[in-house]
């Protein structure tokens, strides 16, 4: 299998992908993969003849169509006017995605589909993530090489602004993911314990869970990612042994890095990746889950994504636009400290692309390593460079090798829509580097570092954008919503901060890409996902919950056990029994959400969440308590 064809470099010219693509007849279809405002990714089965034949009709969006209702662009491509192009994207790298499970019979390997990703056009225009993203970039690169051509002098730069005709925008992400025997219940409680004795992070694989690795980490190195690392994550337990010698009961998180790239294949890498992931795990007889929260009680996967900036010269040198002249006097370069301020500043309408689901800001509590604040860490002096895992956005120093520097997003999970939070991301760093040219580095510094209530001239005054602490250790709840703002318990408190922030929202959007209807698409599928997965697939698991909730009958009963019971059972009334004349908790919150009443939805799941979580202590309580 070493001769297989796994990808097709970006520009590669349209003679040498047909010469390419006959010479490997198991490549039998092609699929053109456009990006939706969900971030989902569109797949189908074209005979590569066909691509073959009219390769000058895919390039130019005239081969393939889809029905506007059959993907999410929500205000966009309605029913009565449903027509999407699909053009194919020829600057990236296109995969090749194998059937290991069907073989050719004349070559004798695993058939092929050629992955190619696509834009989505909605007449006339690019209506898709990726193009958002591609299209913030080019904005942003022509703003900043403007820039630099007025301010050739910026403070803690190591280059000339004038010499800058070019931007290169570095991302990375890394992806974790638990895998597990299917169907097999998680032990919770046990898991708990494991994972606060640590007793599973950077442990050695073992059985299935190895292999499935390792041929992940080959496979994926196939495609010409460069795999850094695979290796267990926080969460987990150790698996047992059967009769025949494998493992049984696996239940754990794991994690793969792989190298940056452009910030638009590097969106693309994850999709691969993932989908490789999945395919190997399965054939390995494990299940994966790439779900934010799969487990309330344990760790989440989050999906650390990596923000960098590089200025290339006329001469063809590459300057990292973040790293400091002076790495040991200064943390940054006034270019990096005023991304930073852009970022935070604006990460109110940013945090709605990264955390758009229950299940991702079900990630986003307290006590995971999950950032739960807008607030950075730079470290206690510059010769030190530091890593505050309790923060939202790291920042990444190599004091040898300053081409490492870079920020840190620590919000994302997998499921985030990678395209649309870098295309966010960048539009709110230009907004901050655009302040930061008259500034030098030690002003920028204190403005940074200021504390909430003064005054700056761009953060606003009554928050604070940095803390060196422990901020779930050092602040209570109270203050660190004081401090850093309160983060948003539900996707409808997300949503609500495009109304809330107009002025942010102008910011993002300014490169004309992330325009007020891609926003207001995002905004009502997002809403439409909410409702729906609440009422179809949330409520329904918490009336199980409920249910099981029952009496046990014991001829043993104390006082406590009374106790338990009276306040289990109020509390199983309140959560799901209807009377004439008083509802549940379940059925306020469905007729909310069917009425549009959001905020007293959103208001009502808070309350729901909390009262399950009391109900699931209580009876775990009174369960122990029965002998």
């Amino acid at each position: 299998m070493s001769d297989l064809l796994y990808t097709i470099k970006a520009n590669t010219p349209k003679e040498e992908i047909i010469k390419q693509l006959r010479e490997h007849p198991e490549i039998k279809f092609v699929s053109l993969m456009g990006i939706d405002l969900a971030g989902n990714d569109t797949d189908e089965k074209i005979p590569v003849r066909i691509f073959i034949k009219d390769i000058e009709e895919f390039y130019a969006g005239r081969a393939v169509q889809t029905d506007g209702s059959s993907v999410v662009l929500p205000g966009i491509a309605t029913l009565n006017n449903a027509k999407v192009d699909m053009p194919v994207d020829s600057s990236v790298n296109w995969f090749v995605d194998y059937n290991f499970e069907n073989y050719d019979n004349l070559t004798n390997r695993p058939v092929g589909t050629l992955r190619i990703p696509s834009f989505l056009i909605h007449e006339g225009k690019r209506v898709d993530s990726r193009a958002v993203l591609t299209d913030t970039l080019i904005h942003v690169k022509k703003e900043l090489v403007d820039l630099f051509h007025h301010y050739p002098e910026i403070s803690g730069t190591t280059f000339n602004g004038k010499d800058v005709v070019d931007i290169a925008f570095t991302s990375a992400t890394e992806l974790e993911f638990w895998v597990k025997t299917p169907l097999e219940e998680a032990a919770v409680e046990e898991m708990t314990a494991s994972q606060v004795m640590q007793e599973q992070y950077w442990e050695r694989t073992h059985g299935a869970v190895r292999c499935a690795l390792e041929q992940s980490l080959m496979e994926l190195d196939k495609y010409g990612l460069n795999v850094e690392m695979g290796h267990k994550e926080v969460g987990g337990l150790k698996a047992q042994i059967d009769e025949s010698g494998h493992l049984t009961h696996v239940c754990e998180q794991l994690e793969i890095d792989w190298r940056f790239d452009d910030a638009v294949q590097a969106a693309d890498n994850e999709i691969i990746v993932r989908t490789v992931v999945k395919e190997i795990f399965r054939a390995n007889g494990l299940e994966v889950s790439f779900k934010a929260k799969p487990m309330i009680g344990l760790a989440g996967n989050g999906e650390h994504t990596h923000i960098g900036l590089a200025a290339i010269t006329a001469e063809g040198k590459m300057f990292n636009l973040f790293a400091a002249k002076n790495p040991e006097q200064d943390y940054m370069s006034a270019v990096g400290y005023g991304a930073l301020m852009g970022l935070l500043k604006n990460y109110e309408v940013i945090n709605p692309f990264v955390s758009s689901t229950n299940d991702s800001l079900n990630r986003l509590k307290p006590g995971f390593e999950a950032p739960v604040c807008i607030v950075t860490s730079l470290g206690h002096t510059p010769k030190f460079p530091s890593r505050n895992r309790t923060i939202l956005v790291s920042l990444i120093r190599d004091l040898e090798n300053p081409m490492a520097t870079r920020f840190e997003l620590r919000g994302c999970n997998p499921y985030s829509n990678i395209y649309l939070v870098l295309a966010a991301s960048y539009s709110a760093i230009i907004d901050g580097i655009k302040m930061s040219v008259n500034h030098t580095t030690d002003e920028l510094l204190a403005e940074l570092s200021k504390e909430a209530g003064v005054e700056g001239f761009y953060l606003e005054k009554d928050r604070a954008y940095r803390s060196e602490e422990d901020v779930y250790e050092a602040f209570t709840d109270e203050e660190r919503s004081k401090l850093f703002g309160k983060p948003p318990a539900t996707v409808w408190e997300n949503m609500a901060a495009f109304e809330k922030y107009p002025d942010k929202v102008k910011i993002i959007s300014s490169g004309g890409a992330l325009q007020e209807r891609i926003i207001a698409g995002f905004r009502e599928g997002a809403l439409l996902r909410w409702k729906t997965e609440l009422i179809s697939r949330i409520l329904p698991e918490m009336r199980n919950i409920v249910r099981k909730a029952k009496k046990i009958p014991s001829d043993f009963v104390t006082d406590q056990d009374a106790y338990n019971w009276n306040k289990i059972f109020k509390l199983r009334a309140e959560l799901a029994k209807d009377s004439i004349d008083q509802k549940s908790l379940f059925t306020r919150l469905i007729n909310a959400l069917i009425s549009g009443e959001y905020d007293k939805a959103s208001e009502l799941q808070i309350e729901i969440y909390d009262k399950v979580e009391e109900l699931k202590t209580l009876y775990d309580a009174y369960e122990k308590n029965i002998i």
